[in-house]
């Protein structure tokens, strides 16, 4: 098969991690793929913090209902649109969201897994403020990330003759 499409249909959101840490560099190469992402006027408009260390990550628990997946997950990364290099704001934050699908699909091709939190947005102040970032930064989502304690995740999708709505 197509190694991205082979991406694509086997990635699955992995909620449950093991102890094992991540290292630095699988994590910037996960960023460097969000980075790779397709933006209006190649503005780039993300913007990402890595949160590794034990008790700031703790912090997060509190922010979000997915706490035990926070408390799992051995990286966090917050994933922030930056207001002052937006140009048009529909057209940015669907760049947010290639960006972040780029992220997903990259851990997945380095063993690893993960999720993408969309809940703890309305958390965005609180993180901003633990990062020590300011008010020009806006959380899009975080991604939680970990080797997969499990890898016999299964997912299904309604038939695309569903979801045509034309053709012809």
């Amino acid at each position: 098969m197509n190694p991205v499409l082979d991406a694509i249909y086997s990635r699955r959101s992995i909620r449950e991690y093991t102890e094992e840490e991540v290292p630095l560099e699988l994590i910037k190469e996960i960023i460097k793929a969000g980075m790779w992402a397709p933006s209006g006027l190649n503005n780039q408009p993300w913007r990402f913090a890595i949160v590794t260390n034990k008790e700031l990550k703790k912090r997060f628990e509190s922010l979000t209902k997915y706490s035990r997946i926070i408390k799992g997950a051995k990286a966090l990364l917050p994933v922030f649109i930056d207001k002052n290099a937006m140009y048009h704001s529909t057209k940015d934050h669907q760049a947010i969201g290639a960006c972040l699908e780029n992220m997903l699909l990259a851990a997945h091709s380095l063993g690893l897994g993960a999720v993408w939190l969309g809940e703890i947005i309305k958390s965005d102040k609180e993180i901003r403020e633990l990062l020590g970032l300011g008010d020009d930064l806006e959380l899009m989502a975080v991604i939680a990330l970990g080797y997969p304690a499990r890898k016999d995740q299964k997912s299904r999708r309604r038939p695309m003759e569903e979801l045509i709505v034309f053709e012809g």
